[in-house]
């Protein structure tokens, strides 16, 4: 059983902890994971970033593997960071995207064989229509004066690559 519980950040963040504990001997997995979690109860996206920077020096004296698998998943992991606070908690998980997955998934089920590609399409798209709707309308995923962030200028990551064109 994963000492961390349910991934609450989302698939990547729980596939990079069960790839992270699986690289440290059981007798250290609470102390990695204990660490690992800390991470994510920070504040700030700079508190965050030195955070991760911070447990990966402090495990790679004695689990490397670790500290390395860390090192390459920090930009994937982190990327919610770069949302304003107010979206974190929405942007970090995937559940809803599960949980439409998850409902095209029994949908599909219930039709058994498609005759053609069409009627795939046309299934899965009133799906997604009648998702699009119940967050545009009735439940509101994220709010409008939090999507107004969005439009604030803000510094990004320097590696980033530059749009052109």
């Amino acid at each position: 059983m994963d000492p961390l519980g349910p991934p609450a950040r989302g698939q990547l963040e729980g596939r990079l902890t069960g790839n992270l504990l699986a690289t440290v001997p059981k007798t250290h997995t609470e102390f990695v994971a204990a660490a690992f979690r800390s991470i994510f109860a920070l504040g700030t996206a700079a508190e965050v970033d030195a955070r991760w920077d911070e447990v990966a020096a402090t495990i790679a004296e004695r689990f490397p593997k670790a500290a390395d698998s860390m090192r390459d998943a920090k930009t994937d992991v982190l990327a919610f960071n770069a949302f304003p606070r107010a979206h974190w908690r929405k942007v970090w998980s995937n559940n809803p995207l599960e949980r439409l997955n998850k409902e095209v998934k029994r949908r599909s089920n219930v039709v058994g064989i498609f005759p053609n590609d069409r009627a795939a399409i046309r299934l899965i798209g009133a799906v997604l229509a009648d998702q699009h709707d119940e967050w545009a309308i009735a439940r509101r995923y994220l709010s409008e004066s939090s999507m107004a962030q969005l439009d604030e200028p803000r510094d990004t990551d320097p590696d980033q690559p530059q749009l052109t064109g």
